[in-house]
């Protein structure tokens, strides 16, 4: 089976990532997909989804502290960076809806003009132009449908723009923070499947990420405050095991969680919405020239030395940068910034 490899930020090193389950997942993308469809309909669906979720991290069989101190360790989470005192975070659910020191472990860019990653994640960027270079026609997903075909004010409004793709993978921190300040326009959730967000599943599927069940955020970045690149759509979106998003914005640290309502004021780098167990995908939409990817992010994007199950379908290379949330990854177009924490 190919193997799936990405580019650590803080050290340039290529790793090659170990893919929960993935006998398992390419089993079902190519043989259950293709020979039983009602049955693979069933499996991406939102009972099977949340029964295969509460199994692997809530109910007994799931529990073992053995199991769950190995997983930490083979998957190096720090449990050092955690609010809560590690002794406590003894279940695999514990683990993944804990909550880290981020004001002291994930710095953030100070500038008011840079654009921030929402996730712990494993980010390609690209272009919804067709003469753009970034261009990827209809692979992980139709921008039309992924933020709803009734909604063409937002459809036009986001038209030959740019996008950031990010993989939460399941030992990954699962709070989603804020990637940019700015007043809440529209917030909405589209319902649908539970399709998986490993790699192979990515390319096996039509444009899947705009078929899974998601919540979708227009930010307004141009107001007092804001970071001022335009319309941005930040677009959750659920994966096989996640039984919910739940919107839980707090301005300070995790204090007194919001739901989100149009109208708000978002704060740059605050908590805003926690994943519940399994893999999942944030989606950053941008308007058309108005944002600039971090050059590091372009970069690896076309790393020959790495092999990514992505360049075998597209037959060009694209390969993932691992990042923290709140790091930099690009700023508003034709502006001078300070990245500096």
């Amino acid at each position: 089976m190919i193997q799936h490899q990405y580019i650590e930020r803080e050290t340039l090193n290529i790793q090659t990532e170990s893919l929960y389950c993935d006998k398992l997942i390419n089993f079902l993308y190519s043989t259950v997909r293709e020979n039983a469809p009602a049955m693979f309909k069933m499996i991406t669906g939102a009972r099977f989804s949340s029964l295969i979720g509460f199994l692997n991290y809530e109910s007994f069989l799931g529990r073992n502290i053995t199991k769950t101190r190995q997983f930490c360790i083979r998957n190096g989470i720090n449990l050092q960076e955690c609010l809560d005192d590690p002794q406590s975070l003894n279940t695999p659910k514990k683990i993944f809806e804990r909550k880290i020191r981020f004001w002291e472990t994930r710095p953030m860019p100070s500038d008011l003009n840079t654009i921030v990653s929402p996730a712990d994640a494993r980010v390609i960027v690209g272009s919804l132009n067709c003469n753009d270079h970034l261009y990827i026609k209809n692979k992980f997903f139709t921008y039309e449908q992924l933020l709803g075909k009734d909604k063409n004010h937002w459809i036009n409004a986001f038209e030959k723009g740019d996008y950031a793709i990010f993989r939460l993978t399941p030992d990954k921190y699962h709070y989603n923070h804020l990637p940019v300040s700015g007043i809440v326009e529209d917030y909405y959730e589209i319902d649908g499947s539970y399709h998986s967000c490993n790699p192979g599943a990515l390319i096996a599927t039509a444009t899947p990420l705009s078929m899974n069940k998601r919540t979708i955020t227009i930010i307004d970045t141009d107001v007092p405050g804001g970071t001022k690149t335009g319309l941005i759509a930040m677009i959750e979106v659920v994966a096989l095991m996640i039984g919910d998003i739940v919107q839980c914005y707090s301005e300070e640290r995790y204090e007194n969680p919001q739901q989100i309502s149009v109208g708000m004021f978002l704060k740059k780098g605050s908590p805003k919405s926690l994943y519940r167990p399994g893999s999942s995908t944030d989606i950053l939409l941008f308007q058309k020239n108005r944002v600039q990817f971090a050059d590091d992010i372009l970069k690896n994007l076309q790393n020959s030395n790495a092999t990514s199950r992505f360049n075998f379908f597209l037959d060009k290379p694209l390969v993932e940068t691992d990042l923290k949330v709140r790091s930099y990854i690009g700023k508003a177009k034709n502006t001078p910034i300070n990245i500096n924490t």
